[in-house]
């Protein structure tokens, strides 16, 4: 029996018996409003990229924010985890990618505010604003990760 075979039934087990089956990425867990929309939306996205993601509804994201050390300058409205990593805000999958791959001794990344046309922030017409991924390091100060336009 190869690799293949006992993993497919491994995962046929799994679901026969209302076990979870295995996790289709790496695991995000977010923290986010009930009513945000454009939370759900960076959500999808990330699913789409391979993410499996846990929700947890919080009525204020400051305090996932200030447990997982981002500074409140760089708010936006979700907070997530990954990796031992923090995520704030509108993120893009490939920048989360990137930073799990290169493993740089830092906080995480943010996307301060909601700029339009990020992962999530999409709007009709196709607009997208130029925004920065910070790397946010370990004393609270940010370089820039990468560009988006």
């Amino acid at each position: 029996m190869n690799r293949r075979t006992v993993l497919l039934l491994l995962a046929g087990a799994s679901l026969a018996h209302g076990l979870p089956v295995f996790a289709a990425g790496p695991q995000l867990t977010v923290f986010k409003n009930p009513s945000c929309g454009c939370c759900t939306e960076w959500i999808e996205h990330m699913k789409a990229n391979g993410f499996s993601v846990n929700v947890t509804e919080v009525a204020d994201t400051s305090g996932p924010r200030r447990l997982a050390g981002i500074p409140e300058r760089l708010g936006s409205c979700h907070t997530a985890r990954v990796g031992g990593y923090a995520l704030e805000g509108h993120v893009p999958a490939a920048d989360v990618l990137r930073l799990l791959k290169e493993r740089p001794d830092a906080i995480g990344l943010a996307v301060p505010g909601m700029p339009v046309g990020s992962p999530g922030m999409e709007v009709a017409g196709g607009r997208k604003d130029p925004y920065d991924v910070l790397l946010v390091e370990r004393k609270g100060a940010t370089r820039v990760w990468s560009r988006q336009s």
